[in-house]
């Protein structure tokens, strides 16, 4: 039976601080790794994802897909023999929650011209 290919990996936050590097799995899929950035996030941070859906991870410029595993994702980490990955974590908080904006007045306007023609 061949051994399970283990990687490590290090996320990347907003603020250019480091969480990990943990070792994951081939097997591991992109929403196994959000869900622990998610479980891991550091305390005190102004940016927190409540949600794995609110994580993006981004490697070698590509948005990682939920349901490639770490090993289908491997080709866009490059030949890292031995290496850390690093990944970046964008958080996008859901707008139905975030959305704070005033109501926009859409009612018509007139317009009045006090202009005079000599």
């Amino acid at each position: 039976m061949p051994e399970e290919e283990l990687v490590d990996i290090k996320f990347r936050l907003y603020d250019g601080s480091d969480m990990g590097p943990f070792r994951y799995s081939s097997a591991s899929t992109v929403d196994m790794l959000k869900q622990r950035v998610v479980s891991d996030w550091p305390k005190g941070k102004t940016i927190i994802p409540k949600v794995a859906n609110e994580v993006k991870l981004i490697s070698s410029g590509k948005i990682l897909e939920n349901n490639k595993t770490v090993g289908q994702c491997k080709m866009p980490f490059g030949d890292n023999a031995g290496g850390v990955i690093i990944m970046h974590v964008v958080v996008q908080p859901s707008l139905a929650k975030t959305k704070t904006e005033k109501k926009i007045d859409d009612s018509p306007r007139k317009i009045v011209c006090s202009c005079s023609i000599l």
